[in-house]
Parts: C-alpha cells; structure tokens; sequence
C-alpha cells in the first residue's frame, strides 16, 4: 500500500478556534479544488476539548503530499497558523491495513 498519512492534533490559542476554523474551511477548499492526490483531508473538533482540533490526511503517496505542501493555499494556512495554535503535535502515518480509497478515477 502506497498511500501516506498523516494525523495533527492542534492546541488552539484561548479564543481561536472561530478564526482557526476559518482559515481551515478555506484551505480545504483550495485542497479540494487542486489536489487530486489528497485522498482525506478530515478536520475534527475534539468532544469536551474545545481548544482541540484533529486533522486525517491521507495522500495517494508521498509524492502527492509534497505536492500539497507546495500548493500556495497550504503555504497560506502554515503561515497563518501560528496566530492561532499554541502546540501542534504531528504523527506520521504508513498505512498497512483497513479500508482506503484508492485515488485512482473511475
């Protein structure tokens, strides 16, 4: 299986979540426009943690997330980030096993 993933978990600035879920809503929308290769790009709020966000991106293979990270509306969002996340903790994600998608066009 070549697909690669990833798995964020973002700790908001008291008060960021609104500007932060902004600025997430408009990245996706440019991810869903001009990136094939992106598979998932899920964005979740964290039940009870209102300062959490957790995001499953899952890419056709690692050539198609560094294809992501290069598009202009993910260099927005890395940028624009800091004024609203006070801790990112990012896990790197191989998938071996389960249900995916497979990004290929039917």
């Amino acid at each position: 299986m070549s697909n690669f993933g990833l798995f964020v978990r973002f700790t908001l600035r008291d008060g960021a979540g609104e500007a932060f879920d902004a600025l997430v809503r408009e990245t996706a929308t440019g991810i869903r426009a001009h990136e094939p290769g992106t598979l998932v790009y899920a964005c979740h709020e964290v039940e009870g943690a209102p300062n959490e966000r957790v995001f499953f991106e899952l890419y056709a293979d690692h050539a198609a997330f560094e294809e992501h990270e290069r598009q202009p509306h993910t260099r927005h969002f890395l940028t624009e980030r800091n004024k609203y996340v006070e801790k990112t903790k990012v896990d790197r994600l191989q998938p071996y096993t389960g249900k995916y998608p497979t990004g290929a066009e039917k």
